[in-house]
């Protein structure tokens, strides 16, 4: 950390006009930049290590820890990130007893293995991640982030994941930064060089992805969905082909602002067009704040020292009570089912775990009490192979990640309707009146057996 604050002198003295950039350029090369096999030497044995996550999985470092793991000089090492794109080694069985892999979110990468028993998965709400880190529930031996080329004043940016990285960076015995000239440099939560210890210069595009076209059916519950969103709202959505029909849907909206724990083309549409421009926000007015990105190079381009855009810890972008401080905060979020009485299941399918708790209960809670404010949960009535969503209980093993306390409004392709200060009984008609019309005799028939026969003796 010592040679990170002389460089940090130096980069002052610079501003005040002592040092041409160019040597401190040299200065920082000479002593700062190593190779990623050296870099990745200083981690212990038998430590919890943090990846920065989604886009910014950094990449050569896992490469350089593998190396050195079939060296066998290295064991015990605990991985920590959200949900991230790419290899994902430390989490295959080839690497037991020298990786595990805990995630705070399970990504396609790692999705087999968790399920295999092989990697696991730390539940925790996104929101809260950082406080993991910093409360010392997990003590972090490094981190192994990716971050901007610096600023005249030595800050460089955690670019399109600033997530729970920025609490792994202040937290962690060793960090490791991969500095890329292709990590945006946008504005929020900025690091000093001084906060890390080694860099690996390293220039390998960003990690893209691309999502399919809304299907007919998805364009459907975009409409039914943008229709609750009022003028003037603060939204919150995730990424895919049912939040860009969101998107799409509300195009004739306006006033409308961002502040959401990630967003991606579809959003990035809507303020082109002037859809989103923050006016009516109460914080952060007219900014776009979020917390990680992924999407085309558009939006990671779009992010670039654009002053509209702030990319802030999680622990901001995800608390409900910051949340709530704007108006009219509608959260659309998603699930994998949902039973009659309004419980919301969102991580897993049964006992297989398919994502993560995520932030979906940080926005519920925070948009309900935003003035204003409306909880979304949207889905398609039927999985691709024809499965009902809407059941009479939960898979065996399938995680609640909403309470029904905290169920306000369930769209679907039939409909939406709203749960708030609804009785279990009610909750059960509403919630069949939206199911597929071949699921609902079924769902009916089961709401009566676990309610008895006055179930059927009234009306809404």
């Amino acid at each position: 950390m010592m040679r990170c604050m002389l460089f940090f002198i130096l980069l002052q003295l610079n501003n005040n006009h002592f040092f041409p950039i160019p040597t401190l350029y040299l200065f920082m090369k000479k002593h700062l930049v190593v190779s990623a096999d050296e870099a990745v030497s200083h981690i212990p044995s038998n430590c919890h290590v943090h990846l920065s996550s989604v886009a910014l999985a950094p990449l050569v470092l896992i490469e350089a820890l593998c190396r050195r793991a079939d060296k066998g000089d290295v064991k015990g090492l605990k991985f920590h990130h959200f949900h991230t794109e790419g290899p994902a080694p430390y989490s295959e069985l080839r690497y037991e007893n020298i990786f595990t892999e805990q995630g705070f979110f399970v990504g396609p990468n790692v999705r087999p293995n968790v399920n295999a028993g092989y990697a696991d998965y730390v539940p925790v709400h996104l929101g809260e991640s950082g406080f993991l880190y910093r409360n010392g529930a997990i003590k972090l031996g490094a981190a192994l982030v990716q971050v901007s080329c610096p600023d005249s004043e030595g800050r460089v940016s955690l670019g399109t994941s600033v997530d729970c990285t920025l609490a792994a960076i202040e937290t962690a015995d060793v960090v490791i930064a991969v500095m890329n000239k292709n990590v945006p440099f946008a504005y929020g939560d900025l690091v000093s060089l001084d906060q890390i210890d080694y860099v690996v210069e390293h220039d390998a595009p960003l990690i893209t992805k691309s999502f399919a076209a809304p299907t007919e059916l998805e364009i459907q519950i975009g409409r039914k969905c943008a229709e609750l969103v009022d003028d003037g709202a603060c939204i919150q959505m995730g990424i895919g082909g049912l939040p860009n029909a969101v998107a799409a849907g509300l195009t004739g909206h306006k006033n409308l602002g961002v502040h959401t724990e990630m967003f991606a083309d579809g959003v990035l549409e809507l303020i082109r067009k002037g859809v989103v421009n923050g006016a009516a926000k109460n914080i952060d007015q007219g900014k776009i704040v979020a917390s990680f990105l992924l999407g085309s190079n558009d939006v990671y381009n779009f992010i670039h020292k654009n002053p509209d855009v702030l990319m802030k810890d999680i622990a901001y972008t995800n608390d409900p009570w910051v949340i709530s401080r704007n108006d009219k905060v509608t959260a659309i979020n998603s699930a994998t089912e949902v039973d009659i009485t309004g419980q919301i299941c969102a991580d897993s399918i049964g006992t297989r775990i398919f994502s993560g708790t995520g932030g979906q209960l940080d926005f519920v809670r925070g948009a309900v009490m935003s003035k204003g404010g409306k909880s979304i949960t949207a889905f398609a009535s039927r999985t691709n192979k024809g499965k009902n969503k809407i059941v009479p209980m939960l898979n065996a093993g399938g995680g609640v990640v909403t309470p029904r306390a905290d169920a306000h409004w369930v769209v679907t392709e039939w409909g939406a309707v709203d749960l708030t200060g609804r009785s279990l009984q009610e909750r059960a008609k509403l919630l069949i009146s939206i199911a597929h019309p071949d699921d609902r005799e079924m769902l009916d028939r089961a709401a009566f057996e676990r309610f008895g026969p006055h179930y059927h003796n009234f009306d809404l």
